[in-house]
């Protein structure tokens, strides 16, 4: 029941949040065909550049802001006070409107393709401009930032935008706990911490642009387009080398069931799982990737054993040879190039849990259900979770325990079958 009741709550926080930016649009486009679009030029050419911004975003994995091209100029149209020299009126309203007709023109080609959360994209796009614009269009159209010059305007823009990364922050983590079921605390926090990356070159864009544009027009806004291209397509090689990384793990960890060591796809389960752990006990970013290579690689170590262990289960194993696998496996993953905090998660699984970093906890306990589970029926999940149980007074840590059972209650996540 308390599964069910986390997915209502996470689906009426997707509601609330598509249902805040559906009525922030349809209002700002029936404001806009009453009043006429002002300033043709200056919104067509942002809206052009919004356009290409979300014709180059990247879908793959690895990069939370997609489109960094689009939202710097989404940020910057939001906060445009003047052109040229001459004070601009096109008003929050406005901004919503040629930001959502820009974004969906840019995106049609994702959607053909059906390539990421397209809805989820717009939605925080929306939100977080509209955030920005109802911050500064009222304000600066009635005068109030009039005499707010020199450095003392770009900072009252940056201080703007860096509000607006803390709602698009806040939004972003609400809306992948609603799709996931994930805890909203460190979701946040990994949101939060990516604020400083990428999100503040976009920031710092945003408000070039719209200071570019005040002074010289629109011809700043190719200027300033290129380093942010640049830097998008840096990101994009960056993350294809960790993908290609995450490859040679995942086809190394496989060695042992090619080996006949391992039942076929027991890593990829245990890998799945513990990351699904992982994230109800609030691990971070970081935290997970260390915790998916280990688990990947944990039973690295029975390759240097001469006979197999049956069916690779080695948590039935004495303390002592649980122990000598582990510290093999630990050897193997230092010599594969794999990060030394990965082998230190793979050498200590035969710990005392109170002894074990977390990742070596999530890694102990879910292998051991995966174990017991294999092959044990229909009844076999309960079973094996009542069997997790009683052994938390000293072999596994009650808390990944419990978070196990809370990751299997959730009809969100369907684990892989034993085969």
């Amino acid at each position: 029941m308390s599964g069910r009741r986390r997915a209502v709550r996470a689906g009426g926080l997707l509601s609330v949040l598509h249902g805040a930016a559906g009525l922030l649009v349809v209002a700002s486009l029936v404001v806009v065909l009453r009043s006429g679009l002002a300033e043709r030029p200056v919104a067509l050419a942002f809206g052009v550049l919004m356009a290409v911004g979300e014709l180059t975003r990247w879908s793959g994995p690895g990069l939370r802001e997609a489109a960094p091209l689009g939202s710097a100029a989404s940020l910057s149209y939001a906060l445009l006070g003047e052109h040229a020299g001459h004070a601009t009126h096109h008003g929050m309203a406005q901004v919503v409107a040629v930001v959502v007709a820009a974004s969906l023109l840019g995106s049609v080609p994702h959607i053909a393709r059906g390539q990421g959360p397209v809805l989820d994209h717009l939605v925080r796009r929306v939100l977080a401009v509209g955030f920005a614009a109802v911050c500064f269009q009222p304000l600066y159209n009635h005068g109030v930032f009039a005499r707010w010059t020199g450095p003392a305007y770009a900072l009252l823009l940056l201080a703007l935008l860096v509000l607006t990364a803390l709602c698009d922050a806040v939004v972003a983590a609400a809306l992948a706990h609603s799709r996931t079921g994930w805890p909203f605390a460190p979701l946040l926090r990994d949101e939060l911490r990516s604020v400083p990356g990428l999100g503040s070159a976009v920031a710092a864009t945003g408000a070039v642009m719209a200071l570019a544009v005040a002074v010289v027009g629109l011809w700043a806004l190719p200027v300033f387009s290129v380093p942010l291209l640049l830097t998008q397509l840096s990101l994009r090689r960056y993350a294809a080398v960790r993908a290609t990384y995450r490859q040679t793990i995942a086809s190394l960890a496989r060695a042992t069931e090619i080996a006949g060591y391992t039942p076929a796809g027991h890593a990829r389960r245990v890998a799945a799982i513990s990351q699904a752990v992982g994230r109800d006990l609030g691990l971070t970013e970081p935290e997970l990737t260390v915790l998916e290579y280990a688990a990947l690689m944990h039973d690295i170590g029975q390759l240097s054993l001469v006979d197999p262990v049956p069916a690779g289960a080695t948590a039935g194993l004495p303390p002592a040879e649980q122990r000598r696998i582990a510290l093999l496996g630990g050897a193997v993953v230092r010599q594969s190039g794999a990060s030394a905090q990965v082998a230190a998660v793979v050498e200590c699984q035969a710990d005392p849990y109170p002894e074990q970093p977390t990742a070596a906890r999530i890694v102990r306990v879910v292998n051991a259900y995966e174990e017991k589970v294999r092959d044990a029926g229909p009844g076999g999940p309960l079973t094996a979770l009542e069997e997790l149980r009683l052994g938390t007074g000293g072999e596994y840590a009650p808390e990944v325990v419990e978070a196990l059972a809370r990751v299997l209650s959730r009809d969100c996540l369907t684990l892989p079958a034993g085969g």
